[in-house]
């Protein structure tokens, strides 16, 4: 991956085999709702229950996973392979650690579709049951990209409570859809901050996401409730499904895992894939 973002040669456009039983897209309408939040605890999560996990971070403009999980570099390569970084079980990807600190990206679509593939072909992910993938908040090349080189198992769509977010989630639903990609459910996430006396407060308003799946008719994944210690893990590099597992967070995290593995196609989960990369 020394030349990381070289548009990809004849014979390098066609799907990938993927190296994980399932691949979950992680998606948005639109930044700062806590999308990469919900894919750091979802990968983990899945790792704290016995799975093994891979974690891409797709988002190749704006890199958050090693930050958020704690890592600053890659092992060395080996047998002329990137060997992914590992934090608390997950084995994971990002442009953040190929890039100097705070390097800018000024990338057009192909140099990104060429970066995405080299995450799945030039990494030695092993034998993985769940491919986590972060992706970038919008509609634009990046999602595309990734529907293009793996199949999908499903995507995940993170919204707030409030009419903004919606509208935004709701394109990023429907990117799924036209992409054809199964669309497993809504995350709502900072629903609610629970005070001291027990009631709370909506801050970004209420029923958001149970009303974006109803009108795709998909599941509501989870609410997740808001926490700071959701932000001081995320700047800290401990997920909070590691920090405080029994908070009511870290709980709604893991019963978020539950709930997307429950809604992906049983059969596919059952069958063992041909890991060998093609292309």
């Amino acid at each position: 991956m020394a030349n990381i973002g070289t548009p990809p040669g004849a014979g390098g456009r066609g799907v990938m085999k993927a190296p994980a039983r399932h691949v979950i897209a992680i998606a948005s309408g639109k930044g700062g709702v806590g999308k990469s939040t919900v894919a750091v605890n979802v990968a983990t999560a899945l790792a704290q229950k016995g799975a093994r996990v891979g974690l891409m971070d797709a988002d190749i403009y704006g890199p958050n996973v090693p930050t958020m999980m704690g890592v600053k570099h890659l092992p060395p390569a080996k047998d002329g392979r990137i060997q992914p970084g590992e934090a608390h079980g997950v084995k994971m990807i990002s442009i953040g650690f190929l890039v100097k600190p705070g390097q800018a990206l000024i990338w057009r679509g192909p140099m990104l579709h060429s970066a995405i593939r080299q995450f799945v072909s030039d990494v030695n992910w092993g034998d993985l049951d769940y491919m986590i993938v972060d992706l970038p908040p919008g509609t634009g090349d990046a999602p595309l990209s990734l529907a293009q080189t793996l199949p999908l198992s499903g995507g995940v769509i993170v919204t707030l409570p409030q009419q903004v977010s919606l509208d935004d989630a709701s394109r990023g639903l429907q990117m799924f859809q036209q992409l054809q990609v199964p669309v497993l459910g809504v995350v709502e996430n900072m629903s609610y901050l629970e005070l001291p006396d027990g009631t709370r407060m909506e801050i970004f308003g209420r029923g958001g996401g149970q009303q974006l799946a109803e009108a795709a008719g998909v599941p509501l994944l989870a609410t997740i409730p808001m926490d700071p210690a959701v932000r001081e893990g995320g700047d800290n590099g401990t997920p909070i499904v590691v920090s405080q597992p029994d908070s009511p967070v870290a709980q709604a995290f893991v019963r978020l895992a539950d709930a997307i593995v429950a809604q992906l196609p049983e059969d596919d989960a059952a069958s063992p894939i041909d890991i060998k990369l093609v292309g």
